[in-house]
């Protein structure tokens, strides 16, 4: 008896779908479900839920996948003002670091054969130079802003407060922040204004040393000479 061609095909089709079926699983994306919070309150209590809720935002925390239970991140709580400061001034006095590294690889004698003139000398140290310029000139600019928009918040403060009205909570906690962060822009601008002091006097010692090697007299003014009287 023959088989019936329809009944063959039909066979055909089953099996290749039996085939496929594991690589269309594969393909699919996983269900990652809801994900569940945990973190420490105000009073050091573990907290865990679905949500989290806008005070928690900043706060260190764990995530877990809420139908395998298996954590899938750890995030660090956020960075406060002078954190962010200290961060930022590691990564400045990095940088000037780094400059001054790449600056002292050049020796006496490389001075000598590659320097003719003391110009050419100078030249070398305007990278760094204006790096530390530039982050001076970006923290005045801040505590500006800041230290103006701190006394804006101190103005209305005050007006609510001498018309008998309370100071919202809301608007205290904002004011204490912003005097936070114009405190670490304020140490920000003193710690990059003594950086630029210091490269100063490491040009002039440089100068200097290039002087002696090369038997050039120093200018009368660097040399702290008194000026010829006119006339």
């Amino acid at each position: 008896m023959r088989p019936n061609p329809s009944t063959a095909v039909a066979g055909m089709l089953l099996a290749l779908a039996a085939l496929a079926a594991p690589a269309l699983a594969q393909n699919k994306p996983a269900d990652t479900g809801k994900k569940l919070y945990c973190w420490d309150n105000a009073r050091g209590e573990r907290t865990c839920s679905d949500t989290l809720p806008p005070e928690a935002v900043n706060s260190a925390r764990q995530e877990f996948n809420a139908r395998s239970g298996l954590r899938g991140a750890e995030v660090q709580r956020a960075l406060t003002a002078e954190e962010r400061a200290d961060a930022e001034l590691a990564q400045a006095q990095a940088q000037v670091d780094a400059a001054a590294a790449e600056t002292r690889k050049r020796t006496e004698q490389a001075m000598l054969s590659t320097y003719g003139s003391e110009d050419a000398l100078r030249r070398v140290f305007n990278e760094r130079a204006a790096i530390v310029d530039n982050n001076i000139k970006t923290a005045i600019y801040n505590v500006g802003s800041l230290r103006e928009a701190l006394a804006t918040q101190l103005s209305v403060a005050g007006d609510r407060e001498l018309a008998g009205q309370k100071v919202a909570d809301k608007q205290a906690g904002d004011i204490r922040q912003r005097h936070t962060e114009l405190l670490a822009q304020l140490r920000l601008q003193a710690a990059f204004e003594q950086q630029r002091k210091a490269l100063d006097v490491e040009i002039a010692e440089t100068l200097a040393r290039y002087r002696e090697l090369k038997g050039i007299a120093a200018p009368a003014d660097a040399a702290g000479a008194p000026a010829s009287p006119p006339g």
